[in-house]
């Protein structure tokens, strides 16, 4: 079973039509309205997600550790990470799931900077990115070439091993050291 979690905070444009679409890959969406005061939460029960609300907006990293406590009880196989706004292709699901079981790790980030057909300015490519990785080594992350990227999926072993405790945008960070230290294979996609 596979189960989008989506952190959501004021995304009531686009996100009855994200999990619309989400439904075309996955088993199950869990949306965590994460504080909205639009009607985000609406909207996704009316495309047919399961929403969590949070009362106050707690940041990213709790809305999908929230997630993650749900599909921990449904006994879900994997876990897609997916944003509310749309800028993420639901057709790039059933490649990037293939390639997980393919490799047989146990997490999938993608990554926007992969191939030769990245569109990266010069500066970020050959300044930020590489300081970016030095600051991973120093703290003990996974090397990933796009660290930040939201689009993940963790098979049930990874949901169990990581919990997320950065409530705002350090999750991603928090992610790829718990990575790391718990030796959790990894492909990026």
């Amino acid at each position: 079973m596979l189960v989008a979690i989506v952190p959501a905070y004021n995304e009531a444009k686009t996100i009855g039509s994200v999990v619309r679409n989400l439904f075309e890959h996955v088993d199950g969406v869990v949306v965590v309205d994460d504080g909205s005061n639009d009607e985000t939460r609406s909207e996704a029960q009316a495309a047919g997600a399961i929403v969590l609300r949070h009362a106050v907006n707690r940041g990213q990293g709790a809305a999908i550790e929230t997630g993650h406590e749900y599909a921990r009880r449904m006994g879900a196989e994997y876990v897609l990470h997916f944003d509310a706004d749309g800028q993420f292709n639901v057709g790039d699901i059933p490649g990037a799931l293939m390639s997980l079981e393919q490799s047989g790790a146990e997490i999938l980030f993608g990554s926007r900077f992969l191939g030769a057909n990245s569109l990266l300015p010069w500066t970020k490519r050959y300044i930020l990115l590489p300081l970016a990785r030095v600051f991973e080594r120093m703290i003990g992350a996974a090397l990933l070439s796009d660290a930040h990227n939201g689009f993940r999926i963790l098979t049930a072993k990874a949901l169990h091993e990581i919990r997320i405790t950065q409530d705002h945008m350090a999750h991603a960070t928090e992610i790829a050291v718990q990575t790391k230290e718990k030796n959790l294979s990894f492909v990026e996609y």
